[in-house]
């Protein structure tokens, strides 16, 4: 049987604090997701120790800052360059930071916006 997996909710200001204390406690940084979902993105840092995952979960606007965790988990660097390049949230204190060059991309920030083609083989004629 599988175990319910819980995603917890936490300020912008305690995600360090968490990556901290998942570290002390042994944890290994799993992956940092981001989605769109309206307005806002939602970004989910996953642990996890022994097969016991913990999720954490903030939600941010376009224009706000979060901070790196890079300085607690080295990797993360790569997670957070996606994430500005990819969604265009900027993240402050990235200890690699490629400043919008980690992915080329033809739009910038695709996934920060909708973006809506005619398609000709979809219309009713």
């Amino acid at each position: 049987m599988m175990e319910p997996q819980l995603i917890t909710p936490i300020g912008v200001g305690d995600v360090v604090t968490k990556a901290e204390q998942a570290k002390r406690d042994g944890n290994r940084l799993v992956q940092i997701g981001c989605t769109k979902i309206g307005d806002d993105f939602e970004i989910i840092y996953v642990y996890d120790k022994n097969y016991q995952m913990t999720s954490y979960r903030i939600t941010v606007k376009q224009d706000d800052e979060i901070p790196s965790i890079s300085g607690v988990y080295f990797g993360a660097f790569v997670y957070e360059n996606e994430i500005h390049d990819l969604y265009g949230i900027h993240v402050k204190g990235i200890n690699i930071d490629f400043k919008g060059t980690f992915y080329k991309t033809v739009i910038k920030h695709p996934f920060s916006v909708t973006i809506v083609k005619e398609d000709d083989s979809c219309q009713n004629k």
